[in-house]
Order: structure tokens, then sequence, then C-alpha cells
């Protein structure tokens, strides 16, 4: 009988759906285990099998942990607000909630076509009112709540506003951009505006100017994990930067409990290092000195001060463009100069590379040197970072400093007066002289503090996230402003629905919300009414710009807890239950932002008591890349000729100038030979153009790279399941190596998995009929089964899925070779290959007569009296060690001097040499004389 996996993947896939086999629920009688992988935004061009790599390995190890007796949750969703899936809409012509949902009813038909255990009962989609109700409804809390570092958590506002009241701003120490110090009194006298502006700047969420990544193509913000080499991961437009008002929510105030919070998740290393760098935690120094001209808002600045003792070198000093003072700290007579400067300099390029300032006309006086130091405004010095707005010019030690000082013809002094040798320092300070250079930092450091002059602070690299996006496909903000001050729609008004239009397309950087006739709150009747009614006293204007996608992204692992409940986001008794993702498998592209914001959200949402737990991932799981051959045929630029890649080098020294152009890999012929006539067919743009030929074909170049759509070399798992079955796709996936690491693909090794899974048929089969043997299995049948079994848990519990495969290989193998085919063997055998290769499983476990779904039978048990224990032994070349191997310890000597005679990297280190002796201590060394 043939393995026809056509009809049986069906029928199983079949079967699981009409009985439910995956569906959960609570149940406190068994441990729970919930496994997430990171889900997708469901493109049109659906998954390849880059994608199914995770998908795949989460599935191995749901079915796992299900036969170990867990309670597992493995739930799938959909990341469908944001700029993919509405950049996809504007490409195709069709509505972003029209494609979002044909397109995920793809993607889940693929997935369930290679057999992935998820549970799609509890399918969300971000861009389901009945979802972003909620994601609007945590906004609105983190808006009303604010962090106090003293107890390191968020409060309600209430809260602060009832200390004001009591006490004023004297003894809270907030995360705020407020530096003010107000009495209860003050306060008190302060009108409501005057009140609430103050407020916004204590908010966990608040409106502010800022530089953000503006990319004027896709009219929008982006966030920094959404640029790549200074332009947008999506469509490769130019970011610049540019100062806006936005949202942001003050994740910053979080910094160190993300840093800490680390060491309560099980993660790779480098993982952690990304994000620890993401955060940026260093110690700072920073000197506040006196102004020369001042006035009664400004009499001291304070600047970031790279090395303490470099205060000798300072001859001049730096404020951003948007410093608190730029338009107050410049004298009359340069007044106007410095309005133009600022006028012109509104956009922070990503390079800058001009030198550019202006001078305020004012200075600062220099504590030691006792002389003026003038005062620039510049841009050229905050590229990288708009948190430190300030900085002092070192010319003799620094080299934007020194091009700075030449351009404008400034004093350059070297603190140093000699290189520095053995660390032994001369400087231009009688303060320091003849000390070395540990010795000056340490001293000079002391000084500035006792003087009140310096002062060692904390620094977090990481940003307030901007939470703007000027587009139409997210969830709307449910604010409204009154008098230009935010306010909150009531959560009993909950969803504030995206209203459906047909023009969704971004224009001069606005969201298309613009554009709605209806987007206009009555304050009075609680609802939302015409633009044309509004007047400011009941009726005022909300809220255009949209949600990031991050939004609905970071707390998404929460909702599939209880993804029914519309009550509320998540029951009590159900989070108590889940806690929090056992397992979370994604690739490393989500290891700063997506993490660093759930983490932020996850921590927000303990803070004010809603969840329990401080972390929302035990474990995560970073899967390596599938590597494919891309196409692409070389184009001269400025001609309307390809030329073919045999050709390039001697072309190269023509002064001609090439670009590359990806090419489908179905246009490829073997040989790399590119079919013309196909290609001008599927790229009519080029009918007319002329292909130079070698040997009377066109060679393509062919490069191993990342699996991706703007590579054209995906390889749709949909092909690969029709060729060779579902179960040998998983298994090929599996075995191509570890699950951390990238590795090509190769079409021609898969065929080694589906002469594995017929040899795994075949064991149950004789003459084309099932068949198996009741009788008790050798003492050797059972040996080798508990080793495998053995060997099969630890590997899978250890991740290591491919090695997993390769024992069941080996298995299969040594089965065949005893001709075994004994029912207390092979049932044990198809419980181990059944997360691997679930349909084949179902199919010869029905065939072994059992009536219900092997997911509902415990995975075998090791008998360690059947277990064989392996003895390593150290393999030396006349007495030198060459490499390790592990052999059965009833081993016999003459079973193993054949067995390493034989081995292959025995035979590599001998060549043609001869062995003149052969030394075996049993269960000790081998060593081999030459």
């Amino acid at each position: 009988m043939e393995y026809n996996f056509k009809e049986i993947e069906k029928r199983w896939q079949k079967y699981w759906k009409k009985h439910n086999i995956f569906y959960v629920k609570e149940n406190e009688k068994k441990k729970k285990f919930y496994i997430l992988n990171m889900f997708p935004y469901p493109s049109g061009e659906g998954l390849h099998v880059g994608h199914c790599l995770g998908y795949i390995a989460s599935d191995i190890y749901a079915r796992y942990k299900r036969v170990e007796g867990y309670n597992v949750l493995n739930p799938m969703g959909f990341d469908s607000f944001g700029l993919p899936a509405e950049q996809y809409a504007i490409q195709t012509g069709n509505h972003p909630s029209d494609t979002t949902l044909k397109n995920s009813q793809k993607y889940q038909i693929q997935m369930n076509k290679i057999g992935i255990s998820f549970d799609w009962n509890r399918k969300l989609y971000t861009s389901s009112p009945n979802y972003y109700h909620w994601t609007q409804w945590m906004f609105i809390q983190i808006f009303n709540s604010w962090y106090d570092k003293n107890c390191k958590k968020a409060k309600p506002i209430e809260i602060l506003v009832e200390e004001f009241n009591k006490n004023g701003n004297f003894f809270v120490n907030a995360s705020t951009s407020y530096k003010k110090k107000f009495n209860s009194k003050e306060w008190n006298d302060f009108n409501s505006f005057e009140k609430e502006t103050i407020l916004l700047d204590y908010r966990l969420a608040f409106l502010c100017k800022n530089i953000v990544n503006w990319c004027p193509d896709l009219g929008t913000v982006l966030a920094n994990d959404e640029i790549k080499n200074g332009k947008s991961q999506r469509g490769g437009y130019p970011v610049y930067k540019k100062n806006m008002l936005q949202w942001h929510i003050r994740i910053s105030a979080y910094a160190e409990r993300l840093i800490k919070g680390l060491n309560l998740v099980e993660c790779s290393q480098s993982l952690k290092r990304l994000q620890i760098n993401w955060i940026g935690k260093s110690i700072k120094f920073f000197v506040t000195l006196n102004v020369v001209y001042n006035n009664e808002k400004i009499k001291k600045i304070k600047f970031f001060l790279f090395c303490p003792e470099m205060i000798f070198g300072v001859t001049f000093v730096i404020l951003s463009p948007d410093h608190p003072i730029v338009n107050e700290i410049s004298v009359d007579s340069h007044k106007k100069n410095v309005s133009k400067y600022l006028k012109n300099n509104s956009f922070f390029k990503e390079e800058e590379e001009k030198v550019s300032g202006v001078f305020t006309g004012n200075y600062i006086f220099h504590p030691f040197l006792k002389k003026k130091i003038p005062i620039y405004i510049s841009n050229s010095f905050f590229v990288k970072n708009d948190i430190i707005k300030s900085i002092v010019g070192i010319p003799g030690h620094e080299k934007k400093s020194n091009n700075f000082a030449k351009k404008f013809r400034l004093e350059i002094i070297k603190v140093y007066k000699k290189n520095i040798n053995n660390n032994e320092i001369c400087t231009n300070s009688d303060l320091l002289n003849g000390l070395n250079l540990k010795e000056a930092r340490k001293k000079i450091t002391k000084i500035l503090i006792e003087k009140n002059i310096g002062e060692e602070n904390t620094y977090y690299k990481i940003r307030d996230a901007i939470f703007s996006r000027q587009r139409y496909w997210g969830e709307p903000i449910p604010i409204y402003f009154k008098k230009k001050i935010p306010r909150t729609i009531p959560v009993n008004k909950l969803p504030i629905i995206l209203p459906k239009v047909n023009n969704y397309h971004p224009k001069n950087g606005k969201s298309s919300l613009t554009r709605v006739k209806n987007w206009a709150w009555d304050e009075k009747n609680m609802k939302i009414v015409s633009n044309t009614l509004i007047d400011h006293k009941n009726i005022f204007p909300m809220e255009i710009n949209t949600m990031p996608s991050w939004a609905g992204s970071s707390w998404y692992f929460l909702r599939y807890m209880d993804v029914h409940n519309h009550q509320f986001f998540l029951d009590k008794k159900k989070e108590n239950y889940w806690k929090n993702v056992d397992l979370y498998i994604g690739g490393s592209e989500h290891s700063t932002g997506h993490l660093i914001y759930a983490r932020f959200w996850h921590k927000f949402l303990k803070d004010r008591g809603w969840i329990t737990t401080e972390e929302p991932f035990k474990k995560i799981l970073n899967q390596g890349m599938i590597l494919s051959y891309s196409a692409s045929i070389i184009k001269i630029i400025g001609e309307n000729t390809f030329i073919s890649y045999g050709l390039l080098k001697k072309s190269i020294n023509k002064n001609i100038s090439f670009q590359e152009i990806y090419v489908d890999l179905s246009l490829i012929k073997g040989n790399n030979e590119l079919d013309i006539k196909k290609f001008k067919k599927n790229k009519p743009e080029f009918c007319t153009f002329n292909f130079l030929l070698e040997k009377g074909i066109f060679i393509c170049k062919r490069k191993l790279e990342k699996m991706s759509k703007s590579k054209l070399n995906v390889i749709n798992p949909d092909k690969i399941c029709d060729k060779y079955g579902s179960d040998v796709f998983r298994i090929y996936e599996m075995f191509l190596g570890p699950i951390t690491q990238s590795k090509p693909w190769n079409d021609e090794k898969i065929k080694g998995m589906k002469n594995f899974i017929k040899k795994l048929w075949s064991l149950f089969h004789k003459e084309n009929n099932f068949q198996i043997s009741e009788i008790n299995p050798t003492l050797k049948e059972l040996q080798i089964l508990h080793s495998t079994i053995k060997e099969v848990k630890n590997k899978i519990n250890s991740f290591s899925l491919n090695t997993s495969i390769s024992s069941l290989m080996v298995f299969v193998n040594k089965l065949i070779a005893l001709r075994c085919n004994k029912r207390k063997i092979l049932e044990p055998m198809v419980q181990l290959m059944a997360p691997f290769s679930p349909h084949i499983a179902e199919e010869l476990w029905n065939k072994l007569g059992k009536k219900k779904s092997i997911i509902n039978y415990p995975i075998p048990i090791v008998n360690s009296k059947y277990l064989i224990n392996k003895i390593t032994y150290p393999i030396m070349f006349n007495g030198k060690l060459k490499f390790l191997e592990q052999f059965d310890s009833n081993i016999s000597t003459k079973e193993l001097k054949n067995k390493i005679l034989n081995h292959s990297k025995t035979k590599f280190l001998l060549k043609d040499k001869i062995i003149k002796k052969l030394i075996i201590v049993p269960k000790k060394i081998i060593n081999i004389l030459i």
C-alpha cells in the first residue's frame, strides 16, 4: 500500500477541525503551558517557507507538551492594523479592511495545510472593534496615569492632583518634563487651562513637539525600527528628521525596570544585549554654568561634558535648535540671525555633512579659566540624540568640535600639553599637573561637585515612544480637544469606530480622517457628530491621527487568554491560570522595538492592578532565517540594455555603471539561464530592451541571501506540500539545521525526507497490506526503543529539533535492519514521530486500532533498565588528542576496533599513513600509533 499523503493529510485536517482537537479551555487539574508565535500582519503574497520555520517549531513543541500532560494554549491571530496593510491596499486599490480579511483567510488556509495545531477559536484581529475597544481603553488609562519614581510604579492622575492641592509639587518625584516648582496656593490659583497644561507634562501619554522620523512619501512618522539605512523598511523611501507635535508614551520612565526585568526572562545573551543597548543606561557628567547676559528666566545652563577634566579645553558651548531656551538666550543684536537659523533648520537630517550654527551674542563664564565662552546654536551636534540638548565644544580633542571651531574661528585648546604616556599627563591647569589621568579625573570631578557646578546623572538612551501616525488604517485615538486641551472620550462610549472612507491615501502629512465629515465630539450627548457643528462650547474637534501598529501588538498575548470577554480585556481568574507566555517564538527583527513596547505595556497594566506578572514572557526564542538563492539581471544604467552576467567582467573597465534588477525564480531555466521570452511577458516595460548574450544564452547572477518578497526569492510552502506532502515539508524545515541559526533552502535534499517517510510507512506494511506483529520485542529492540525515547525527549526539550529528527531516522533504519514490525515497538515510535509528522502519525495510530486522536495519548515513558550507557572515548594519534567519540558501554573490543578504523575522521587523519599499532584501553582511551 503506497503512502497517499494527499488523501491522508486532507482527511486528518478535516478530523482535527470537526472534533475541535486543538480547542483549549482552563483546566485547574492540568498544568498549563502557553506557547505563542509573534503574530503576522496578513500580506497579500501569503506565507513563504521562511515564515513557516517558527510556526512548525512551535507546533512540534506544543504537540509534545500536550502529550506530556500539559493544558496547552497555542493561539494565532493577525496584526492587521498599520502601515504594511495600508500600503498593500493602496497598491491594489482595495480597502484595507477587505484586503486584511482576504489575506488573513489565505494565511489560515496555509497554516492549516501544514498541520499547525492553532486554537482558531481564539483568533483575533487588531483591526476588529472588539479588540481595539480595549486598546483605546488602555490608552485612556495611560493618559490618566503618572509615574511615581519613589514607588517605581504608575499611579492614577487623581492622586497627583490631590497632592498638588495639598502641597504643590515640592514633594513629588515623578517622571516629567515639567521643571518648575509651585506650592498648593499657586496650584489652586492656576486656571483650568494652566492646570491641564502642567498635568500634560506629567501624564504617561502626552502631547509635545519633538524631532521625529518623517517619511514624506509614506506621509507619516516612523519608529526607529521601521527604518533601515536612512530609508523606510516599507518601500525604501527617504526619511528625514522633522519637528512635529505628536502624541508620546513615557516609556523612558520604565527604563530601569526594563533592564532589571530581563533577569526574569530566559533568552539568548545576544537578545538581552540588544535590549540593554536599546535602553542604553550610562552615567553622564554635566556641568551647570552661569550665563553672562542673564535675565529672570535664564541664569544658568546645564551642559553635557564627556570627561570632567576636559572642562579645561572648552572654548564654546552649543545648544540644540529645540532647546527650551533658544528663543530667550540670544541678545537683541543677534535675535534676527538666530530666528533665521532656527527657521531654516527645522529639519534634522540623518547625515549632516556641513557644519552649521549661529552665534547668540551671549556667553557663559568658564569657572576655571575665568573668561567668557560664546554660546552657539547648531543642529550639527544633535543628529543621533535629541534628549541631550546642550553640550560643550572641546575642539582640541573632538573632531566635530574642531571643525566647528575652524569654521567660526574659535580658540582651540589642548588639555594635554603632551601625549598621554603611561597614563601620565600634563595639562594646561596647575590643578591637575603631575597627576595621572585617573587621579586628574577623580580630583576635578570632586572639585566640580563640591562647587555645585558638576553632577553625575544616570542617563538612558531610550526615548519616549512617538504614538501618532498620520495615516488612516489604525486605531482612532479616543481624544477630543476642548480649548486645545486634550480630553478623553468616556470609556463607556468606546470603541470609537474607525470610519470607512473611500479615499484613505495620506495627503500633505495629514491623516485621511481630516476628510471625514462626521469627526467631532458632542460632549453633552456623548456621540460623534458632523464637523460643521463644532462650536468649541459643546462640540469639539477630535484627534485625527491614529495609533501606531505597535499599540495593538503590545498586549495581544493577554487577550488570547480571554478573547471572547466583552466586559473586560481579561478576567482575573483566566489571567491567574495562564499568567504569562511560557514560550514566545519570533524573528530577531523584533528583538528591540516590539519587545520593549510589549514589556512596557505589560508593566503598566501590572502597576495599575489589572494583571499580576511583571514580565509577559518567560522564555523567548528567536528562530533563524531561511536563505534562498535570488536571481538578478544586470542593466546598463542610461541604456535600454541588459548584459549577461558572464560578460560583466569584460565590461567592468569601460566606465559603465550597472544596476541589478531582481527577477522571479520561475523565469530561470537550468544553469541560471533567463527565459527572456517569459521575462518580457512578465515585465512588459522591458519588451524593447536589448539583451547581450554569451554563447547564445543570457546568464543571471545568483546570490544566497535572506528569503524575502522584495528579492523575489521566496518559495511557496503550498507548492512543496502539494509535491511532497506537509509532513515531509515539516521535517525537512526542522532538519535544515539548529532552529536559531540561518540555513539555506535546498530542493534536492528534501527528497531524503521523502524517502524517510516512505521507510516509516513501510515498517507497517507488507505486500501492500497493513501488517504488524504481536510478538514481544527482543532485549535489543527494547534497548533501541528506550534510548531513542530518551534522546528525542531531551533534544525536544533543548529545542534541538534537527538532531531529534536524526535520532528518529536512525531508529527507523535500525528497525528496518532488524525487520522489526512489533506493536510494542512501533506504537511508541509513532508517538515520538507525531509532533514532527502529525498526519502520518494519526493515520498509523488509527490503523493500529486506536479510536481517538494520537494527541490524547501520553508520550511513552523511558524505562531505565533498557538504557544503554554511553562512554566517551578520546581518540588519540601518537598520544595527541584528535577527537572524541561515544560508544555503547557494552560494545566488544572487536566491534570497537572496527568502528574506529572505519570512522570518517580516522580515515581523514590517516590519509596514506600506515597504522603501526592500535591501543584500546576499555572504557578509557584509544591510541593509534602511526
